[in-house]
């Protein structure tokens, strides 16, 4: 109930201030399926994309999202090229020292996705010797360095340019989010691949989630989308644009 009243005034507050109801702009990858993409008539799209303009309905504001590449997404916010970050961002302590995160929208963990016959494992031993495919400056590649030591690991600029080498078998397997390779496994050619064990849910990679993200001590915009977060959650909404991409939730617990 407290929550739910917190979040009723700070959209009040929003509306009657009008503070960033005339302009927000939110920045996603473009390149993170089934999260944020480029579809064939060049729009973004995606359940990230969903979410920012569902967010955006709730606060009655006009937004515009752009498309910006991942390593430099977040030094392009603090460059005030745009007012948030809607891109599947792990909420994780590093992140935190630069920016400020709403409360997580969705969580998921790391994967391991190798061909359907591959005997390798998610485990110390099993990547050792192996070579793996990360997204580069990612908490996937950071966990990858740190804990499995054994592994040959190769990064790229995309999640579709190292599961491209996966295809080409160039790779042994590739680590990255659950959901992303989920989808990814759906799509014709898949079949031909399996995830590997658990994935890894680890808080000091994984973080606790997916946040948005702002400007250090930007507090009301902030504030403004945790409460318009809790709307669409509670009114369903949220629910809804679940439902259109999994066939399970990845609302935060």
């Amino acid at each position: 109930m407290i929550r739910n009243l917190y979040a009723a005034a700070a959209l009040a507050l929003l509306s009657a201030q009008g503070a960033y109801a005339l302009d927000i702009r939110i920045a996603t990858e473009g390149a993170y399926p089934p999260f944020n993409l480029v579809d064939a008539n060049g729009q973004l799209k995606g359940f990230d994309v969903d979410i920012a303009n569902a967010l955006c309905a709730e606060m009655q504001a006009n937004c515009t999202i752009v498309a910006q590449a991942w390593d430099g997404i977040i030094p392009g916010l603090k460059a005030g090229k745009y007012d948030a970050i809607i891109a599947s961002m792990s909420i994780t302590d590093e992140r935190k020292e630069a920016v400020d995160f709403t409360a997580p929208y969705y969580a998921a963990g790391a994967a391991l996705v190798a061909p359907t016959q591959s005997d390798i494992t998610f485990t110390l031993e099993g990547l050792s010797g192996k070579t793996i495919g990360v997204q580069r400056a990612t908490t996937y590649a950071a966990l990858l360095k740190d804990e499995f030591p054994g592994a040959n690991v190769m990064t790229y600029d995309t999640v579709d340019n190292q599961n491209l080498d996966l295809k080409a078998g160039r790779l042994d397997g590739v680590v990255a989010q659950q959901v992303v390779m989920y989808d990814w496994l759906q799509q014709e050619g898949g079949d031909a691949f399996a995830f590997k064990g658990d994935p890894v849910i680890d808080p000091q990679y994984i973080g606790t989630g997916a946040g948005i993200a702002v400007n250090k001590g930007n507090t009301e915009l902030l504030a403004a989308f945790d409460a318009a977060l809790a709307a669409i959650k509670a009114n369903g909404t949220y629910a809804r644009i679940n439902a259109s991409y999994f066939p399970f939730s990845i609302a935060p617990q």
